[in-house]
């Protein structure tokens, strides 16, 4: 052939060698005419050129119209020649003519396309194959535009190769080439454009569910090079496009299969691209349709046709764009024609259907559920829970295809969202997600027990185990999607990406299964469907609503008039009879046998409900037997005839309202009914033998019509259509059902359904009485079509979560916790484990504890580490998804680390045995040290065989095992275990060799990566395991402590914040178990605190932050209430080490530190305190300026600690020391120690302290120098100087007022008076408490009890210093602390008061020396004040020895007696120690001492007076002259008056007698009052004659000698002047003295002597002026006898020097 042939157009060169071949195939004779048109045609094409008009509308590119059709008229020969030799260039040569391009234009199925259809089906293989060839390349033209009927045509064809094909090999090919042409036509109808790119399909995919049996060796391989081929070809040609023009009106009319004419929808006027399009689709449902026909009941071929369709329509469906979304006729044409398939389909027991049903579903839920909501709500429960509920009989085919659905399913976690959405939180839509969570986790449970008792199950072994396999992996993917779902919507979350841009961003993660590119989710491209998107908050009030709701209908299945109250009470139906009669005509999942019986009811609200219900029928126009039927659809007639008598009754009264030309009355209509209803029980009831007639049934209805007869023919008909059709609601089922099934079918609504695909309907075997079923469903689809309930919402709302894992997470939890517990499949227990470590991360980061623990104590519990001689490997790979949840999930985990921490415990321990290490109860005992030595000596998991190892507890423990829940294992030696359990535990260890060390440690090292709060719960888990292993009695471990030391380490960089959460768990766990009765692990944790704070102490911290103070606390709360000497010396030791290493570093952890050595101080133990001070010491000698740098509140730690050494009673050399270095302290405080001050300059806010012992703080809010810092330091002393050491107290006191003298000058004035009200005044405490203890010993003496001497901590000795110190203290300081003055003197004077004479003496010493230093500087007031003082002292001494004088009262010494006071008369050899008692003797004794006292007390304060009158004699006031004349008299009156009490003196004489003690100096103190009293008033008239002449101080003078020569006359026993005036005889002899009187007179001759001196001294005048008083007294003195002649002489000087002149006067 030359090259040549065909001409020079491009048709021509393809033409030319096609019709060449034709000729030489041809049979010349027979087919003449076909070789004449190919030689023809021949020499035509060697004179045509292309034509240079594109443009043209011939239908072969560059040949006219005319030249094309005529060189188009042999192949059109060839075709029809039935010659396969003629026809396969023919076809080849058209192949290329469509794949280069060359024909062209739009064809509506005449011509070329005709021809090669009809030469199809000559059973030839490679023809059939030419054909498909050619009719593919037709199609994938761009420069060709099928329409309609050719392009339904085209599809026949396929449809007929694959159908009558012999070839496997074609019928896979034509199942693969009209696959192509739909992705072809429906890429097209989705762009709506010619030009669209084009997926090759997949012969592998097609070939999913059948058609593998026709695989012919490498059938597949072939086809698919055929397609490509194909598509290869068509593709690159530079023919221009074909223009195809909208579609008319009413287009749309083609002819499909069997000459059956389909109209189609007309159209809308959409393109006519998509009207072919979806003239195709609807052809194909059309065809998935078709049923074979009681005729042919055995069409295979009509079967194969059907699964055909099918697949195609799931090609169409898998590929689908937003066309079908978007397009609302489109979307109608989803509904109604493919769920109408999928729905006829669905009775059928084909498993290739029901799997292309499965898949066709898959892919409308993945791509098309939003527009498809109520369909899918009937689908689902149709093809997945229907399947999944059947245990019994269960299709193993078909369980595998619905959980490989579910599965495949769960890869979009949006699906899953949207359905529990949509239909779990929609009031009419059943639960979807529950009821299939439920359905597989029944039925894997089901599957895992082994069916019921009685029955049998279909299902292999293998089956049986794949089923379970398959069920666990369906819930892992359904778990893990819900996990994967949440993480994504956090991460957007976080980077708070808008609204908006989350659904670019969940797109482009979203991929449509059996497609090859990911497509947007369906409803981010609906905009009606975005409006439904709604945060958790409100399907959280659905789904409640919807809870309750299905709770009140449950309920009302059980007890009706319940049900009703309770959805009245709680508001889901209305109260009125019309709202409850539309819930019982409306809502599905009621029972309609307890609908029929609660009408049926005679009570009042009942027979409303009733009435409402029938008056919402509409009869209108309607057969009576059309009208009972429709009528009784929803409830069940009641049993009862007297419920059927009510409800027959008002539907006739209805009725007849409805058609009153109907009946006569509504009698006949009642009569009627009730015969309906008992002929369609007769006639449908296998029970009832002897059927009625129509013969029967006409004549038992005569004369009902009002006396007449109703017309046959109308009963007769009426009889046929019940007989015929049985009466029967919508649920009635014709097979029976499994009672829970069939009540939680009903209330799903699901009745209908379940009845159509439980019909067990085979293929050969039309629907049937299923079609009313079938339309009865289209209707639900129309009616809720429009529905508010209808729309499709989507939540990007992570909390919807939660009421998803509220209502899976229990069934989930049982179906790993069976599977886990019986199988050990590793596949399967792997799933579950994986299951779980999903479950537990949605739960746990969704903040659902309970869900979360369950699931973590359930795999805890699958570890078998507290049994490990029942390990198996699962249990091993359950303790390797613990350490992954531990890792993966731990900042969620909160409570539930405890069970992970306690495993991870268990895991340790068993390592630690395996090893033949010794546990670590053993370096907590010193008993059986050698013991374990001997049973550890030998490493490794062989000294585990041996013989002395089986008898260790410790190892028997473990492999006898326990409860999870136990902390410790019982140790009972008694029972050993046996070689064989131990070769099983050493074999099980061997399991747990897969777990390293690091996978354990890791999680603790990861520790620092958990958030703030996830590392609180952390460590408060680990401090409770560890505290559970500490506290075991037999075998305490430290594992989990060791763990705290090295968190605490991983953590310690963490901000403050979060430290200081973590450290106070920690700090109250070391305090806890330092407490512990257990010593060795005492120590153990203290020494692991130290080890944590010589690193915390390692980083510096800022000043005024208190985190080394919170860090070292557990250390002191533990010193201070440990009871263990050892535990304390410990704690003083590692405070002393880490101090002194890290001195630099410590800033406010000094507080913690002086705190520890202040309970260190106050120990019992020596050694203890002795140590503490040892490092106390160099602290304050050598890093004295670390204390205070930071805060200064530390100093007063500092010294609190050091005071509590100086009360150290071991040592006092310590106490000595202490007090030195609080001087220290001061000095350090004087000259600005504190850092805190230069900061105060500058406003810094340090806070001064006030100590807690101040019984005033207010006293020192002074800020001026931070004098309150000396508060402390200064109160510490004050209180150290009632020490009883006598050492101790001398030194305070020294060094206290050293301090006070040296520093005061930085004190103000308010510090100062709180200084000495709170420090220097305590010490003088013991002054007032004496004189309190005196007043309580007069009261008790005054009970006649015997006395209790006073028993003082001071001696004389320091009395004397502190007084000195006081008044050389307030001199110093006076111009500051004048205002204390009067406290000063009141100390002092208490001093005078005091019983011991060496306190008095100092009293008078120390008040005369503050006189006398600072009585220049004294106020008039202040000495007022001063001598007030002395005067309160001197009266108030005086009733309280009135009082201890007057016990002498009650004293009886025999022989005296007021008749006889001569003290004379008294001989001391009448009285002995027998006529006087001991207790007389005792209180005698007691009061002779108190007089002595008080004598002495009387005699110091004249002295004072006395001393300070002479310091300052000249400037005193009158006013003051006449306060010390006060206390001179009151103190002469009173020894005057206590010298007169005779009997008192006798007593007090004879019982110092008897004693052997010295009198009281009683004459003594009247004269040395005296005495001083004249002394004063004589200086007094010398030193200030004018306030002597103010007051009149000479005549008192005058008197006060008369007062002591009366005195002294009465001592001579010369009579009162008044007594001379008595009537009787004078005697005038006189009796001679005794030696008592002679005693006394001697005494008092120099106090006479004196008054005469000063009578003497007044001058004349005066003298002469009061003369005449003391006149009598002269004369006396004369008569009376005298112990000496002092008297006489200076008697004989006055009358010679005073009255002589005065006489010689006169």
């Amino acid at each position: 052939m030359s090259m040549s042939l065909g001409g020079s157009s491009r048709a021509g060169r393809v033409l030319g060698p096609s019709l060449d071949k034709i000729i030489k195939n041809v049979a010349w004779r027979k087919h003449s005419q076909l070789v004449a048109a190919c030689k023809s045609v021949l020499d035509k094409l060697e004179t045509l050129s292309d034509s240079s008009d594109p443009n043209s509308s011939s239908p072969v590119f560059g040949l006219s119209r005319s030249d094309a059709e005529f060189v188009l008229q042999p192949l059109l020969l060839a075709l029809d020649s039935g010659s396969a030799k003629v026809m396969e260039p023919a076809l080849e040569c058209s192949f290329k003519l469509y794949s280069l391009g060359l024909i062209r234009g739009v064809t509506d199925g005449k011509g070329m396309i005709e021809a090669v259809c009809k030469s199809a089906g000559t059973g030839d293989d490679a023809v059939d194959l030419a054909v498909l060839k050619v009719l593919l390349s037709a199609v994938r033209s761009s420069c060709v535009y099928i329409r309609g009927e050719c392009l339904v045509h085209i599809v026949k064809t396929c449809y007929n190769v694959y159908l009558g094909s012999v070839s496997g090999t074609n019928q896979i090919c034509a199942k693969a080439v009209v696959a192509q042409i739909m992705l072809i036509i429906f890429a097209r109808m989705e762009e709506d454009s010619m030009e669209v790119s084009i997926r090759t399909v997949s012969v592998n995919e097609l070939l999913e569910f059948t058609d593998r049996n026709l695989n012919e060796g490498n059938s597949i391989q072939i086809v698919q090079s055929f397609i490509y081929e194909v598509m290869e070809a068509s593709e690159g040609n530079a023919s221009p496009v074909v223009e195809v023009q909208r579609a008319s009106k009413g287009d749309g009319k083609t002819e499909v299969d069997n000459g059956e004419v389909e109209n189609g929808t007309e159209s809308s006027g959409e393109s006519v691209i998509r009207e072919d399009g979806f003239l195709i689709f609807k052809n194909l449902c059309k065809l998935s349709m078709k049923f074979s026909s009681q005729e042919q009941s055995d069409d295979l071929i009509l079967l194969r046709g059907k699964i055909l369709s099918l697949e195609l329509l799931k090609v169409v469906m898998n590929n689908g764009g937003p066309i079908w979304r978007t397009n609302e006729r489109f979307l109608s044409a989803i509904k109604q024609f493919l769920c109408l398939s999928l729905l006829k389909n669905s009775a059928l027991s084909v498993m290739t259907i029901f799997q292309l049903l499965c898949s066709i579903f898959m892919s409308l839920l993945s791509k098309y559920r939003s527009g498809l909501k109520e369909e899918i709500g009937i689908f689902f429960p149709m093809l997945i829970l229907r399947v999944l509920e059947n245990v019994l009989q269960p299709s193993f085919l078909q369980k595998m295809t619905v959980l490989n659905i579910l599965e495949k399913m769960s890869l979009d976690s949006h699906i899953i969202i949207d359905i529990f959405v949509n239909y779990d939180c929609d009031v009419n839509a059943p639960n979807i997600f529950e009821r299939y969570i439920c359905r597989t986790v029944n039925g894997l449970l089901k599957t895992a027990l082994g069916p019921p008792s009685g029955s049998t199950t279909t299902l292999s072994p293998f089956q049986d185990l794949t089923f379970r396999l398959e069920s666990v992996k369906c819930l892992v993917s359904i778990i893990k999607s819900m996990g994967g779902w949440m993480d994504q919507q956090l991460i957007i979350g976080d980077f708070s990406i808008p609204k908006s841009s989350e659904s670019e961003i969940s797109a482009e993660n979203h991929a449509i299964i059996n497609g090859e590119e990911g497509t947007i989710p369906d409803y981010e491209l609906h905009p009606e469907t975005n409006s439904g998107l709604s945060d958790a908050a409100a399907f959280e009030q659905r789904r409640a609503y919807k809870l309750e709701f299905q709770k009140g209908i449950s309920l009302f299945n059980r007890k009706p008039s319940k049900g009703i109250e309770f959805l009245i009470s709680s508001k889901k139906i209305g109260v009125s009879p019309e709202e409850v009669a539309s819930f019982l005509k409306n809502t599905a999942g009621l029972n309609e046998t307890v609908i029929g019986d609660y009408l049926g009811e005679r009570e009042d609200f009942s027979l409303k409900v009733m009435h409402a219900y029938v008056d919402s029928f509409n009869f209108e126009a309607m057969d009576f037997g059309e009208a009972i039927r429709f009528f009784l659809r929803g409830f069940r007639l009641p049993g009862e005839a007297q419920k059927i008598d009510r409800i027959m009754e008002k539907f006739a009264e209805r009725y007849c309202k409805c058609n009153p030309n109907s009946f006569t009355s509504a009698d006949t209509a009642y009569v009627l009914a009730y015969s309906v209803i008992m002929l369609n029980t007769d006639a449908h009831n296998n029970m009832v033998k002897d059927k009625m007639t129509k013969a029967d049934f006409i004549r038992n209805n005569r004369g009902i019509d009002d006396g007449k007869d109703l017309p046959e023919e109308y009963l007769g008909a009426l009889y046929d259509n019940i007989v015929k059709n049985e009466i029967k609601m919508n649920a009635d089922s014709s097979l029976p059902q499994n009672k829970q099934a069939n009540s939680f079918n009903k209330l799903l609504g699901l009745d209908g359904i379940f009845n159509l695909v439980n019909w067990k309907q085979t293929e050969e075997k039309p629907l049937g009485a299923n079609g009313l079923l079938i339309k009865d469903i289209q209707e639900q689809f129309k009616a809720k079509s429009g529905k508010s309930e209808s729309v499709y919402y989507a939540v990007t709302d992570v909390a919807i979560l939660r009421f998803m894992v509220e209502a899976c997470w229990g069934p989930m939890l049982a179906a790993f916790s069976v599977t886990l517990d019986q199988s050990d499949d590793k596949v399967a227990t792997s799933q579950c484990l994986q299951g779980i470590r999903h479950a537990v991360h949605v739960t746990a980061v969704m903040g659902m504890q309970t869900q979360r623990d369950a699931f973590v104590t359930t795999v805890a519990k699958f570890t078998f580490l507290h049994c490990v001689a029942d390990m198996k490997q699962k249990n091993a790979d359950a303790v390797k998804a613990i350490i992954s949840i531990a890792i993966e999930d731990g900042n969620y985990l909160q409570e539930a680390w405890e069970h992970i921490l306690t495993c991870l415990s268990r895991f340790e321990h068993l390592q630690l045995l395996g090893e033949g290490a010794p546990t670590d109860a053993s370096f907590f005992s010193t008993s059986n040290i050698e013991a374990d030595e001997k049973t550890h000596k030998f490493a490794g998991y062989p000294s585990l065989k041996r013989k002395g190892t089986l008898q260790n507890p410790a190892v028997v423990a473990v492999v006898r095992g326990g409860s999870y829940d136990s902390t410790t294992l019982a140790v009972n030696t008694s029972n050993l275990v046996t070689s064989e359990q131990m070769n099983n535990f050493i074999l099980n260890l061997n399991l747990l060799d897969q777990i390293g060390s690091f996978e354990l440690n890791h999680i603790f090292a990861l520790s620092q990566r958990l958030n703030s709060e996830a590392i609180v719960a952390f460590v408060k888990a680990l401090c409770k395991v560890s505290m559970s292993e500490l506290q075991s009695p037999t075998d305490p471990r430290v594992f989990s402590l060791t763990k705290i030391v090295e968190i605490a380490h991983y953590n310690m960089n963490r901000i403050r914040l979060v430290w200081s959460r973590i450290w106070n768990v920690l700090s109250d766990f070391f305090v806890s178990v330092g407490l512990s009765a257990n010593l060795s692990v005492a120590i153990f944790v203290m020494d692991s605190l130290r080890q944590l704070a010589m690193k915390f102490l390692e980083r510096e911290e800022l000043a005024n932050y208190n985190f080394q103070n919170e860090f070292l606390r557990p250390f002191v709360i533990v010193m201070q209430k440990s009871n263990s000497t050892e535990i304390r010396e410990l704690i003083v030791r590692c405070i002393s080490q880490m101090v002194l290493s890290r001195v630099n570093n410590v800033k406010s952890g000094w507080k913690s530190v002086f705190m520890v050595f202040t309970a260190a101080a106050a120990d019992e133990r020596k050694n203890i305190v002795l140590l503490a001070f040892e490092t106390m010491e160099k602290i304050v000698r050598e890093y004295f300026r670390y204390i205070t740098e930071t805060e200064t509140t530390i100093f007063t730690d500092c010294v609190r600690c050091l005071i509590t050494f100086t009360n150290s009673r071991f040592n006092s050399d310590v106490s000595l020391n202490a007090i030195a270095f609080l001087r220290f302290c001061a000095v350090k405080l004087a000259e600005g120690g504190l850092v805190c001050n230069e900061s105060s300059a500058e406003g810094d806010s340090c806070s001064a302290p006030v100590d807690k012992d101040a019984s005033d703080g207010q006293l020192f809010t002074d800020r001026e120098d931070h004098a309150s810092y000396w508060i402390p330091l200064l109160t510490g002393l004050s209180k150290l100087t009632s020490d009883p050491r006598s050492a101790i107290r001398k030194s305070s006191l020294e060094v206290l007022f050293n301090i006070l003298k040296d520093h005061g000058h930085l004190f103000s004035r308010t510090f100062w008076a709180g200084v000495f009200s709170l420090v220097v005044f305590p010490i003088f405490n013991f002054v007032r408490d004496k004189q309190g203890a005196e007043a309580n010993n007069e009261e008790v003496l005054q009970a006649s009890r015997p006395p209790h001497p006073d028993v003082s901590a001071w001696d004389s000795e320091t009395s004397a210093v502190a007084a000195q110190c006081l008044v050389d203290l307030f001199v110093s300081f006076f111009n500051v602390v004048r205002s204390q003055l009067l406290a000063v003197v009141s100390i002092l004077t208490g001093f005078i008061s005091s019983p011991a004479q060496a306190s008095a003496s100092t009293g008078v010493s120390t008040l005369v020396q503050l006189a006398n230093d600072i009585g220049s500087r004294l106020s008039e007031d202040e000495w007022k004040a001063i001598f007030i003082s002395l005067k309160e002292v001197t009266v108030s001494t005086l009733p309280r020895f009135s009082k201890v004088i007057t016990i002498m009262d009650g004293m009886e010494v025999p022989e005296v007696s007021q008749a006889s006071p001569d003290l004379e008369a008294l001989s001391d050899d009448g009285l002995n120690n027998d006529d006087i008692g001991d207790d007389t003797l005792q209180t005698a004794s007691y009061v002779v001492s108190r007089m002595k006292s008080h004598i002495a007390m009387q005699l110091l304060i004249i002295q004072v007076v006395t001393d300070i009158y002479k310091i300052r004699r000249q400037s005193f006031s009158a006013y003051i002259i006449t306060i010390l004349i006060e206390i001179f008299s009151t103190i002469a009156s009173y020894a005057h008056q206590l010298n007169s009490e005779k009997m008192l003196l006798i007593k007090l004489q004879k019982a110092c007698s008897i004693l052997e003690i010295s009198e009281p100096p009683v004459v003594h103190l009247e004269n040395e009052s005296y005495q001083n009293y004249l002394n004063f008033l004589q200086h007094l008239i010398m030193d200030n004659s004018s306030v002597a002449e103010e007051l009149n101080i000479e005549q008192k003078l005058v008197g006060i000698c008369e007062k002591i020569l009366q005195i002294y006359l009465n001592c001579t026993g010369l009579q009162n002047p008044s007594q001379k005036q008595s009537s009787q005889p004078v005697l005038h002899w006189i009796l001679p003295l005794g030696s008592a009187q002679k005693e006394e007179m001697a005494a008092r001759t120099s106090i006479a002597v004196s008054a005469l001196q000063v009578l003497g001294s007044l001058g004349a005048e005066s003298f002469s002026k009061y003369i005449s008083q003391f006149f009598p007294l002269l004369v006396d003195l004369v008569r009376c006898e005298h112990s000496s002649g002092d008297v006489q002489r200076v008697l004989c000087y006055m009358f010679q020097s005073c009255i002589g002149p005065i006489i010689m006067k006169l």
